[in-house]
């Protein structure tokens, strides 16, 4: 049995927390600009969170060394897209924030974490997953899996 749990609306504050250590390491941000755009997504967060038969749902693992802290976090979404050979029906996941606290890691919380969201997308039907994965996690979802795909993928801020 996993440790791993599903995120209530009371974890909100700590997914933003870990999510803001994935920013960090990603793009060497620091937190300080980090407080407004917080505040103005808790209670969206909160209320997504609220929605357990949603398509979004984020798993968790409790920190063992500090009560009420999150030691990882996994989150993710359940898409639609035309079907398509493969996957006739078009449900598509898409893994985010994926993310362990510092003083937690290379202890499997965020193996259990995906492990618990992997299921959570094959319950719902899901043809495939998605994810953008950093050089340092990119064993963790090959072992579970995943292989590199020639992504073409392009962006426009809005």
């Amino acid at each position: 049995m996993s440790l791993a749990r599903r995120a209530l609306p009371e974890d909100a504050e700590e997914l933003l927390r870990l999510r803001q250590v994935m920013i960090d390491a990603l793009w060497s941000r620091t937190g300080a600009a980090s407080a407004d755009w917080h505040a103005e997504s808790l209670p969206t967060l909160r209320g997504r969170l609220a929605e357990p038969d949603g398509d979004f749902a984020a798993f968790v693992m409790d920190h063992p060394d500090r009560p009420g802290a999150l030691a990882a976090l996994v989150a993710g979404t359940l898409e639609y897209r035309i079907g398509k050979a493969g996957n006739p029906h078009g449900r598509v996941g898409h893994v985010f924030s994926v993310a362990t606290a510092p003083d937690a890691r290379r202890r499997g919380y965020a193996r259990a974490c995906m492990e618990e969201l992997l299921a959570w997308f094959r319950e719902r039907g899901a043809g495939h997953v998605l994810l953008n994965a950093s050089p340092e996690a990119e064993p963790l979802y090959a072992s579970l899996g995943f292989e590199r795909d020639p992504d073409p993928s392009m962006r426009l801020l809005l």
